[in-house]
Formats: structure tokens, C-alpha cells, sequence
């Protein structure tokens, strides 16, 4: 039996990636009206029509398995800062904020000069944000050790950008408490034992989501349930009424 429709949290399309993207938001509808679109893959979107075939909220979590805005290959960081410019104008025409990945540097030797890389993209965006009218969220990353933002010490980010805070990403670094105690715009929710990323169900892992919710309802945040199965979202909503 599915709950009810909720108006207490979002859920990200990564549940149901397998199926068409249409066919992912009429089932998630009947959950939820807040959607967090994995705009990748399967969900890729080239327009924002069948975003608004629905009567859903949105987010987009930006493309993120292709593209590196820290490369130190110019043209690969620039063409990494145009597809996110694309998901900002998609983003625009929904009303939705974007969520999106870091970027990484591949060798240890060029994390300073990938820094500067990141920063440039950053500032980048910041000017694609504003000419779009949209938010964008900057998330935090699991344990690969090759990604920046991965830890609280790598915060805050530049004036004007939010936190999206992945759970399951801070407790794969074992500094969720850390993440929590910082003001936080976008979370996304899915669990994990501490050494995989494997966005189980709430309780199928080592993550204490009372504290998360604690977070959650200090920062006024509406968070989105990551979790990588349909059945382990109404599992998580089961668990999010105890809560």
C-alpha cells in the first residue's frame, strides 16, 4: 500500500531511473508533488516539456557523470560550465534550483591548480545563475578521495551559494555531525553502513536521522529522499513518520 501524497518532503527521480522519465514523475506523483529530477542518463532532459506535463515542484540535479568543472583541460571545464548553463535554463522555466557536483582533479599533484579551476567555474555559474533567475546548490561528495567538498573544512563556499548536503556522502567521510552543525539549503536523504554509497532505505544503515531531521527542520528545508529504489522510498517515508 502507498501513502499518502506528502507535502513534507521531495523525492529524487534516481528511485525509478530505470523507467522512462515520464513514466518515473506519474508514479512519483502519486507520492509526492516535490520531484528532484536526476537530469543524467536515462533522465537526461534537452527541454523543459516534460517537466511541465505535470503539476509537480522541481528540482534538477544537474548532469554530473560527464562533465568536470575543475578539469585543467580548458575546453573540457568550460564545455562542463555550458551544459550546467543548459540545465540553468531548463531550471528557469520550472521554477526549479539546481543541484550540483564539484568536480574533481585526477592526480594529487594538481588539486591546487584544480582549485583554480573550480573557483573560475564557480564564479561562472554564479553569472549563469543570475542571468537565469535560478538558485543553484553546490553537494558535498562521498569518500573518492580525487573530489573536492568532501569535508565541513572545505566550507563555506563563495557568498551566495548553498550547501546541498548529502547524508549519505558526509557519513561515507564520518563528518555528517560536522556537515549538520552548518547552515544547510538542500538535502538530499538516503542511508548507507559507512563504507559504500549505496542509498538503502532509512534504517538499512549507520545514519542517525533523528539528528538529520533535527537539521532538517532548524534550516527550514524541504529535503529530498535519495534513495536508490522505489521500495526503499516508501520504506524511508515509513520511517520518516517516526520522526
Amino acid at each position: 500500500m502507498q501513502p499518502e501524497q506528502s507535502s513534507q518532503y521531495g523525492i529524487s527521480s534516481y528511485c525509478l531511473h530505470s523507467l522512462p522519465l515520464t513514466q518515473a514523475l506519474e508514479q512519483l506523483s502519486t507520492i509526492t508533488n516535490y520531484v528532484e529530477v536526476m537530469d543524467d542518463g536515462p533522465h537526461l532532459i534537452a527541454s523543459a516539456e516534460p517537466l511541465e506535463s505535470f503539476s509537480l515542484k522541481y528540482a534538477l540535479h544537474a548532469p554530473s557523470r560527464g562533465v568536470n568543472i575543475a578539469s585543467l583541460l580548458e575546453p573540457i571545464r568550460q564545455a562542463s560550465v555550458e551544459v550546467l548553463g543548459d540545465c540553468f535554463a531548463i531550471a528557469a522555466e520550472v521554477n526549479a534550483p539546481v543541484v550540483v557536483h564539484p568536480g574533481y582533479f585526477a592526480w594529487t599533484q594538481e588539486y591546487e591548480a584544480a582549485a583554480r579551476q573550480f573557483e573560475t567555474s564557480v564564479n561562472d555559474l554564479i553569472h549563469l545563475s543570475e542571468e537565469h533567475g535560478v538558485t543553484f546548490f553546490i553537494e558535498n561528495m562521498g569518500n573518492w578521495d580525487y573530489f573536492f567538498i568532501r569535508i565541513p573544512s572545505e566550507l563555506p563556499l563563495p557568498d551566495g551559494i548553498g550547501l546541498a548536503l548529502d547524508v549519505g556522502h558526509a557519513n561515507l567521510n564520518h563528518c555528517l555531525k560536522g556537515f549538520l552543525s552548518r547552515t544547510i539549503g538542500h538535502f538530499h536523504l538516503h542511508d548507507n553502513n559507512g563504507k559504500e554509497d549505496q542509498h538503502a532505505a532509512f534504517g538499512d544503515g549507520t545514519i542517525d536521522f533523528s539528528a538529520v531531521m533535527a537539521s532538517v527542520r532548524r534550516n527550514n528545508v524541504r529535503p529530498i529522499i535519495e534513495v536508490g529504489t522505489y521500495e526503499g522510498v516508501l520504506t524511508s517515508i515509513e520511517a520518516l513518520k517516526g520522526l
